[in-house]
């Protein structure tokens, strides 16, 4: 039975293979950063390269991503290299059906046996809100917004509960409509730069937060 490259490599394993393998390793003193994500995360160097020049950050979003399949990259492009800090941003896909139907509870799970993997390695982690939405233009039949309020919620009440920081990007991005507001987005879904404009900030200030605890 022959299969699909998709079905082959379900998780894309392959996409960073060679820039893992090539990555040295972290300078002693070097605070190496690994943005775990899906396209708001990958998109993030083409829409604002400036953010990660110059920096000890590492994007390893890949587009249309759920957290199980970031689950299971989780050694290969988060563990294996190293880094004090890892920020995670996930569960949008999820919610959009991307790779089956997905139950809160379902996302919540990936999400934090990600984080319990970090922490069992002494990687401080910084989880993030999933962004506004009230339609996604790839599956228009689904509903996202209260979903994306609820999974917040819970992420936000774990991350307390467990000491680790939370970005909430949810809050400075939505519309009255529960959506991403259309200054920040060309599709409803995707930061445009302006977006990223918004988000960098609160990132860079957990990031240093964070780097200060170390």
């Amino acid at each position: 039975m022959g299969g699909s490259i998709t079905m082959q490599d379900w998780t894309y394993l392959s996409k960073y293979q060679e820039e893992n393998t090539t990555l040295p390793p972290p300078e002693p003193d070097e605070n190496r950063v690994v943005f775990l994500g899906d396209s708001i995360t990958e998109f993030w160097s083409k829409e604002q390269p400036i953010f990660f020049q110059n920096k000890s950050y590492i994007n390893r979003g890949i587009s249309g991503q759920t957290t199980p399949q970031m689950l299971l990259r989780f050694r290969s492009d988060v563990i294996a290299l190293n880094p004090k800090i890892v920020v995670i941003l996930a569960g949008g896909n999820d919610i959009a059906g991307n790779t089956g139907p997905a139950t809160t509870e379902m996302i919540t799970n990936n999400l934090f046996s990600m984080i319990e993997l970090a922490q069992v390695h002494h990687i401080k982690v910084i989880l993030c809100s999933v962004l506004p939405a009230n339609f996604f233009y790839w599956n228009p039949k689904e509903k996202p917004a209260d979903r994306i309020i609820e999974l917040n919620t819970i992420l936000k009440e774990y991350a307390l509960l467990k000491e680790i920081l939370f970005v909430d990007y949810y809050s400075a991005m939505v519309d009255d409509q529960k959506g991403l507001k259309t200054v920040f987005s060309e599709d409803r879904v995707h930061p445009n730069t302006v977006g990223y404009q918004i988000m960098s900030p609160l990132i860079e200030k957990a990031i240093q937060l964070t780097i200060n605890n170390l």
